[in-house]
């Protein structure tokens, strides 16, 4: 069953898979350090009402499935998640400490990619349907002259 979010005005479903790195991709999520990093995320997401569809924790890399708000950005949830975890996490943990100097748990980027229920072709299909004839030579970008 589908779960929108509900605004004033607004019905949304805002998906996003994330993944990130620890620095040099070093593999020290393992053991109490990996059950530490879910509970921190888990405890993240609560205090930011971001909704955790799936997640796993490797090794060497992060893995989360998210639900979040339209008023909410990828880039600051990325910086509640690395931000808050890395702090948590190097100091409670003195051997993080030591590999990872200057204060950085986590390598500097992301990859993050939106979820939707329909794939690209659906959309373009759909626009390439709509009533309106070709203006100029551009046809990915049409205009309705109707």
């Amino acid at each position: 069953m589908r779960r929108y979010k509900l605004g004033a005005h607004t019905k949304t479903d805002l998906k996003v898979h994330l993944i990130w790195i620890p620095k040099y991709r070093k593999r020290v999520l393992t053991g109490q350090v990996a059950i530490r990093a879910r509970d921190v995320l888990r405890q993240i997401a609560i205090e930011h009402e971001l909704d955790i569809i799936t997640g796993k924790v490797s090794s060497d890399h992060i893995h989360m499935f998210i639900s979040y708000r339209p008023t909410q950005n990828v880039s600051k949830i990325m910086q509640w998640l690395k931000g808050i975890s890395s702090r948590i996490l190097l100091s409670e943990f003195p051997h993080l400490r030591k590999q990872f100097w200057g204060r950085h748990l986590w390598a500097r980027g992301y990859l993050a990619v939106s979820s939707g229920n329909i794939t690209d072709e659906m959309i373009q299909q759909y626009i390439e349907e709509q009533e309106g004839e070709p203006v100029a030579d551009d046809s990915r970008f049409q205009i309705d002259t109707s």
